[in-house]
């Protein structure tokens, strides 16, 4: 009972729309362009070309469209043809910004082709001033739609009744 309340609540009050389990939730601000170009920048980087590899360490920042990621150290692993972006794996103290909502985690693996983003590790999501922590965030950056695994925990603050 206090279970589809709580759900209940959550979708009136909160920004974050959940689904029937109480885990599918949709991030209007975690939307981005993913065929917009990825710019890296760090105080280091290391290239192996027998794997395929980049790792930037320090004060890493990474940006595509309006979406921000920091981290203490990324991994680009390059595609075949070595010309685009097969994977991003970062790692250290993971910060992300898009539109009005900013995630952190411990590690962030990020495919720009397909648009998956796999943040894990203490996932905290806020939206305003509602949050969602889990130990798993998988999200579509190119729908906005993702899912929250891991004993999940919410906070909603609802809306204040204007006063005349």
């Amino acid at each position: 009972m206090f279970k589809a309340w709580l759900l209940a609540a959550a979708l009136i009050t909160a920004p974050f729309a959940a689904g029937a389990a109480g885990t599918d939730i949709a991030f209007a601000g975690l939307k981005t362009d993913t065929t917009l170009p990825v710019q890296v920048s760090a105080d280091q980087l290391s290239v192996s070309q027998a794997d395929g590899t980049a790792v930037f360490t320090g004060h890493v920042v990474v940006t595509q469209g309006a979406m921000t990621l920091q981290a203490a150290s990324v991994q680009v692993e390059y595609a075949k043809d070595q010309k685009s972006i097969a994977r991003m794996l970062a790692k250290g103290d993971v910060k992300m910004v898009a539109g009005g909502e900013a995630a952190s985690a411990q590690s962030a693996d990020y495919a720009p082709e397909t648009g998956i983003l796999i943040l894990q590790g203490d996932v905290l999501l806020t939206q305003g001033s509602s949050a969602i922590a889990g130990q798993t965030l998988t999200i579509s950056l190119k729908t906005g739609l993702g899912t929250m695994e891991g004993r999940v925990t919410t906070t909603f603050t609802p809306a204040q009744p204007k006063k005349n």
